[in-house]
């Protein structure tokens, strides 16, 4: 290994990234607080880790162009998962095993042991046979400087899995002994491999751990395993399954046999764009996840990935979210509560009659805010409820609550001139007397959260500065809203 070529092909790309990050500041869809790369192209998080007194990010990075290619792992830290410095580049292509333009350093995840922070990532290589994907490491005293392990790569693919489809390996510690599980692909089925190890650098495999038979498509990308309450949880974006882009299964796992067995199957988030979210413990407790704003198999509704590409960035990552373990063992995912240190100009409104006449629900400018409805379901009549949102009367994007039907969908077929699609997703309104609506609105994405946190869907909108009208209107009778409540949201990101 050539650890001189790594540092030389990082100080390339810190050379490239100093030249272009001045660009940014007359990009006008940059987002204001969601996390961003300085520039160029982003997607999967990788690496989420509080360490030593900060949050690191590391995550999926072209320097050079954006779009997709080449990865590199860029890498910032933060007290507050909001305000980010950005560190030099933590891993670059360099070696046979990672160094192709249409492969590199793929996705992984991180690690503390012994004081030393740990990168566990896949090394995609070609050597004229095809894409190999095997899975490396790389480790630092100082958490900002990695030098990859001599003896790399440190797992293969097993005989009669597909060497090309072989990555995202997430690693995690269980009484004394490390487990990594990777997705996986054989007879075009996905499946889910568990890894041990006693140093993190000599694995050996334990089992196919979870798997698909044809209901849960035919690769795993960036599997996540973690243990809450006395469950444990398997997440991963299932390739093949269209709209489905982040599923969450609940259930016991086996160390002994090294199998997970799951009795709840869930969507972290239906929209568009959300995908690869990555879990992580942090020193409050927290079981968090982020996920990229966009997604691999929604690629077909987009020219070049959003108009970004034009102002020589693209991606960002959806808001940080608390995942909890419901009484019926299924899963909610809560806004992180650093994001109301942002909050400005609160505007509170309680006891609010909506009909089809349209009620402003905006806060600050109408581009970047947060707002959340709590909706009385026995004092409403309406048989739809409906959100528009980033609207200039030309544009707009749109949030329907089909109360008559449990349904909510979100429509940004007028959101920008650019975006096209609608989602759609049932609305839990069984036994509840309150539906929550809470929704956050960036330079380009709407989040929106409903259900007790379980009803999510997060998109990109590209609109302009001119669309701020954000309303909410009733059909089919009344709505009767609890509260009403709305602030504008500092920038956070530069």
């Amino acid at each position: 290994m050539s650890k001189s070529h790594h540092l030389e092909n990082i100080k390339k790309a810190q050379k490239e990234i100093n030249a272009k990050k001045a660009l940014m500041k007359n990009a006008l869809m940059r987002q204001r607080y969601h996390f961003m790369a300085e520039e160029g192209w982003l997607n999967d998080p990788n690496g989420l880790i509080f360490f030593r007194g900060k949050y690191h990010f590391f995550y999926q990075y072209n320097p050079y162009d954006s779009f997709w290619g080449s990865m590199h792992w860029g890498h910032a830290v933060s007290d507050d998962l909001l305000h980010w410095d950005y560190l030099p580049v933590a891993l670059a292509p360099s070696e046979p095993y990672d160094d192709h333009k249409e492969g590199g350093c793929f996705s992984g995840s991180a690690i503390e042991h012994d004081g030393k922070l740990f990168l566990i990532y896949t090394g995609t290589a070609n050597y004229g046979d095809g894409f190999v994907q095997t899975q490396c490491v790389a480790y630092s005293e100082d958490g900002i400087h990695f030098e990859k392990y001599e003896k790399n790569p440190v797992i293969t693919a097993p005989k009669g899995f597909d060497p090309a489809n072989f990555r995202d390996p997430k690693v995690w510690e269980h009484e004394g002994r490390f487990y990594l599980v990777c997705g996986a692909k054989k007879d075009d089925l996905a499946k889910a491999l568990l890894y041990r190890s006693d140093n993190l650098l000599e694995w050996e495999f334990v089992n196919v751990m979870a798997e698909s038979r044809g209901e849960l498509g035919n690769m795993f990308e960036c599997p996540d395993f973690f243990p809450i309450e006395d469950k444990y949880v398997l997440m991963f974006s299932p390739m093949g399954l269209n709209e489905r882009t982040c599923v969450y299964l609940v259930g016991d796992m086996d160390y002994k046999t090294g199998t997970f067995y799951h009795t709840v199957m869930g969507e972290i988030d239906w929209g568009f764009d959300y995908y690869a979210p990555q879990s992580f413990l942090d020193a409050k407790g927290r079981r968090l996840i982020v996920g990229w704003a966009n997604a691999w198999d929604w690629m077909p509704f987009w020219k070049d990935w959003g108009p970004t590409y034009k102002e020589h960035w693209c991606g960002s990552f959806a808001i940080p979210r608390q995942v909890r373990l419901m009484p019926d063992n299924t899963l909610q995912f809560l806004p992180v509560e650093e994001l109301k240190s942002l909050r400005t100009e609160e505007n509170v409104r309680y006891n609010v009659e909506v009909e089809d006449g349209p009620v402003d629900v905006s806060a600050g400018d109408g581009v970047a805010f947060e707002c959340r409805l709590v909706l009385d379901l026995e004092r409403t009549t309406a048989e739809t409820v409906v959100l528009e949102l980033r609207s200039d009367g030309k544009f707009k994007s749109v949030v329907c609550l089909d109360l008559k039907h449990g349904q909510m969908t979100f429509d940004r077929n007028q959101g920008d001139g650019w975006s096209r699609g609608q989602t759609k997703s049932p609305l839990k309104l069984l036994d509840k007397k309150l539906l929550d609506i809470h929704f956050f609105s960036d330079q380009s994405s709407i989040e929106v959260f409903s259900s007790q946190y379980q009803t999510n869907h997060s998109c990109n909108v590209f609109a302009s500065n001119d669309q701020n009208k954000n309303t909410v209107r009733a059909f089919g009778g009344r709505a009767y809203f609890t509260s009403i409540i709305s602030y504008g949201m500092e920038r956070a990101i530069d």
